[in-house]
């Protein structure tokens, strides 16, 4: 990292300029040795930041972390030491944000440091739930097997997330269809048949008269509609950015009809089988619990989590507070319970999640086939209403002529 500096120097000259370190500890101490007395030391931020611009460019894949974290467990196995592994792992990486970020591991662990630390500088890349399970794993010496563990959690959560991208995919495109030729019926036909009927000075059908002024203000007005959608769109992105912002949005999606109820199995499902992996690999439950909230998608879930974890602490258990918030289901209490009482807890989590996985894919499987006729009869119903209103104009315009 670059920092940028205000100094004294040896004569008290007041000196500026930047200075490459680790640190900051490690700038002031450079800045020491040269004779100097830091008055300001901040992180230089450039006003072109190609490092940002390569990131966005050329993004790491959850696919290539997945890989990488098997391909560290298999040479970890074969004898190879965790430097070396990731310097020939670098060399072969093709993904260019990917390759600089193994290189700037490869270089603390040679440096001395764990591969964990060395993973938690980058925590775009590496979730700090990951940095902590590898450092348990280091600590075990059973790094491989975490590795795989991690993978495996990883490959689940990219099943399910492409599994619900892949069935919502039809009925968006449909949906966007479906409004384009909307609106180009009422903007563009409408208004056209608007000129014919009145060349023939034909009074109109209210509804008729009604749609055709609908069309013909947003072709007059149709930049300012789309600024103001756009204008509206954009302070509802930068509200949900902002933390009661993101509760909130958080909390309408789980009380959504029907899509409420895939949303809260989904978020139950992964902070289950995140608890069940945490568990599993040594980590105490109040330290799984924290891992588990800074973790969670949903901001409602993880103030829930942050609650049972205070009383946890207190003494009570973990199902006894999670049976206060309906938020967690019965089954999930339940099941936590018996995991307590038998000391496999990480089990009957795992267990939950799978069972909390299939029920959210049913479920979103069924909304599928309803929301497909569902948008068909709302389009059919739309385009039935413009005809109906074209013929009853054209009906208004035979029965003035006969």
């Amino acid at each position: 990292m670059i920092y940028k500096y205000v100094a004294y120097n040896e004569k008290r000259e007041l000196v500026k300029g930047k200075l490459p370190a680790a640190t900051e500890e490690a700038a002031t101490e450079l800045l020491g040795y040269a004779g100097y007395q830091a008055i300001s030391l901040k992180p230089y931020v450039p006003f072109f930041n190609t490092d940002k611009l390569s990131a966005s460019l050329f993004q790491v894949r959850l696919t290539e972390i997945i890989l990488l974290y098997r391909q560290v467990a298999m040479l970890l196995e074969s004898g190879t030491d965790i430097a070396a592994s990731l310097d020939l792992l670098q060399q072969q990486a093709t993904n260019r944000a990917l390759k600089k970020v193994l290189a700037e591991v490869t270089s603390d662990v040679r440096g001395g440091n764990q591969f964990s630390v060395a993973l938690e500088k980058h925590p775009k890349i590496f979730p700090s739930v990951h940095c902590r399970l590898l450092s348990v794993g280091e600590q075990s010496g059973d790094l491989e097997s975490v590795l795989r563990q991690v993978a495996d959690y990883m490959e689940k959560e990219a099943a399910t997330a492409k599994e619900t991208k892949s069935a919502l995919m039809m009925p968006a495109i449909t949906a966007v269809i479906a409004v384009i030729v909307i609106g180009l019926l009422i903007m563009f036909i409408l208004p056209s048949f608007a000129d014919m009927y009145a060349a023939l000075g034909v009074d109109l059908p209210t509804m008729a008269t009604l749609l055709i002024t609908v069309g013909e203000q947003a072709r007059s007005h149709g930049m300012y509609i789309l600024l103001a959608v756009l204008v509206l769109a954009g302070a509802v992105f930068f509200y949900i950015k902002t933390p009661g912002g993101r509760y909130n949005w958080d909390r309408m999606l789980l009380k959504l009809p029907l899509l409420g109820r895939v949303r809260q199995l989904t978020e139950l499902a992964r902070c289950c089988r995140s608890l069940s992996l945490l568990f599993r690999t040594g980590l105490p439950l109040p330290e799984a619990m924290s891992m588990a909230i800074q973790s969670s998608g949903n901001r409602v879930l993880a103030k829930a989590l942050g609650n049972v974890q205070q009383d946890m602490v207190k003494g009570e258990g973990l199902s006894r507070p999670m049976a206060k918030n309906k938020l967690f289901l019965p089954m999930m209490v339940q099941m936590v319970k018996v995991g307590e009482e038998t000391g496999n807890l990480d089990v009957t989590l795992q267990a939950v999640a799978r069972s909390y996985e299939a029920e959210a894919e049913d479920k979103t499987r069924s909304l599928i086939t309803l929301i497909q006729p569902a948008m068909t009869l709302l389009i059919g119903g739309i385009v039935g209403l413009i005809a109906v209103t074209l013929m009853s104009a054209m009906t208004a315009m035979y029965g003035e002529a006969f």
